[in-house]
């Protein structure tokens, strides 16, 4: 669609005095599904943009990747055994960096500069509304699981009767203010809210950065705790194969994959951050590179996890960090952990939210005139739409691992692997 839009260019006639060109002119803009949200230069006064770095871009693809999919990691080694969780957690790693590419190399043949553009040149407008659709409830879904994981690292959980406090009850004991209705309200209200008002993708370089840092002091706690029982021998030996008895067992096995499809789902965000990019061609190596370090901590996590709290592991394992380890100070490491992801996921929160806005918008709002960015009440109704449906569906709904069942088994393998796979096998002759 074309669409008139205001712009601060200065426009050369032939015939225009100084003084005309000195004023803003009105040109036409065209704009269509393949068009970032964002531009990818922005001049003037302090708000310069010329690209994003490299390292950014890392950080930012990295941090898509790396969120509340990690603390079911070491769930999935307890149904699948720690030396075949492993193999498959490296499987799907491969799997995904060959799903990115394909959908890299088909967007540069049809010159689509989004997942939704790539899909609407080889599949027409329905298979462009698939997709969003699928975002939609993959990242709505994801969203509601970050919720639900601070919830019960803040305000506490309750699993096959048993209590597990949060760190709000820990410090300070049982009051209404403790309570998960509203400690996820002023969650929503003092952090979501203002990441949500972010308007470009880079300007989260630096949140992601701090991210990635957090989840990594995350690892390093787990570790050490882990290393250290198991020097001193209080560890029994883990599985390394699943417990497989009988026909439900079996069926049992199958819960782990949405987890593990859901682990590396970052295909929404490749796009943009690769529009952002001051040198496009980077893209590749920026998923290369953030795959294997997602792997490297997806690894360490799974394996240090079950190590630790073999069967007793929970589908969100800071429920674990909430007794003695047997470890010295054991009480202040279990909350530098919950502390620690927490904030990261908390930091991780407005990357998934950016891609789930957009895709909103394009869904229900495709006949609109003006692109999201510069249409601030559409931009403000579904943030604002959006983030009310998160935060009842993290009051509502009984524990991240039914949201993992959800999204893994539905969205996400769509996103992941189903999509890319068929513009694979129909790209060439629809482009």
């Amino acid at each position: 669609m074309t669409i008139q839009a205001e712009t601060h260019h200065t426009k050369k006639h032939k015939h225009s005095s100084r003084k005309h060109n000195k004023k803003k002119d009105s040109v036409s803009v065209t704009v269509n599904e393949k068009s970032p949200l964002i531009p990818k230069k922005k001049t003037g006064g302090h708000n310069e943009f010329n690209g994003a770095s490299m390292s950014g871009a890392v950080m930012n693809l990295s941090t898509t990747i790396i969120g509340a999919g990690i603390m079911a990691l070491p769930a999935t080694m307890k149904v699948l055994g720690l030396g075949l969780g492993i193999v498959v957690i490296v499987i799907v790693a491969v799997l995904s960096e060959a799903t990115v590419k394909t959908m890299l190399k088909h967007s540069k043949a049809g010159g689509a500069d989004s997942y939704g553009g790539l899909m609407g040149d080889v599949f027409g407008d329905l298979g462009k509304k698939m997709l969003e659709a699928c975002v939609v409830i993959n990242n709505l879904g994801v969203l509601v699981i970050y919720m639900i994981i601070l919830g019960d690292v803040v305000a506490g959980s309750s699993s096959e009767g048993l209590h597990h406090p949060g760190l709000l009850e820990g410090w300070f004991g049982q009051h209404w203010w403790t309570g998960r209705v509203f400690v996820l309200l002023v969650t929503t209200l003092g952090v979501f809210v203002p990441l949500a008002s972010l308007k470009r993708m880079d300007s989260l370089s630096v949140t992601s950065g701090l991210a990635v840092a957090l989840a990594v002091v995350f690892l390093i706690v787990l570790a050490g705790i882990a290393i250290v029982k198991m020097a001193s021998g209080s560890l029994p030996m883990p599985r390394f194969l699943p417990d497989v008895t009988d026909l439900n067992s079996v069926w049992n096995l199958f819960t782990a994959v949405p987890v593990l499809v859901t682990a590396y789902i970052c295909h929404f965000n490749v796009h943009p951050i690769r529009n952002e990019l001051e040198d496009p061609s980077l893209i590749e190596p920026i998923v290369q590179i953030s795959l294997v370090l997602c792997t490297t901590v997806y690894i360490m996590t799974s394996f240090f996890g079950f190590i630790l709290f073999g069967d007793s592991t929970m589908g969100d394992i800071l429920s674990n960090f909430d007794s003695d380890l047997g470890v010295p100070f054991s009480y202040l490491l279990n909350d530098i952990v919950r502390v620690s992801y927490a904030l990261h996921l908390m930091l991780v929160f407005p990357l998934v939210f950016y891609a789930l806005r957009l895709n909103t918008d394009g869904l229900f709002f495709s006949s609109s005139e003006l692109p999201l960015e510069f249409d601030n009440k559409r931009f403000i109704a579904i943030s604002v739409g959006l983030l009310s449906l998160i935060y009842l569906g993290a009051n509502f709904i009984p524990s991240a691992w039914d949201a993992f069942q959800f999204t893994g088994a539905t969205a996400a393998v769509c996103i992941g692997f189903i999509f890319p796979a068929s513009v694979a096998m129909l790209g060439f002759q629809s482009l």
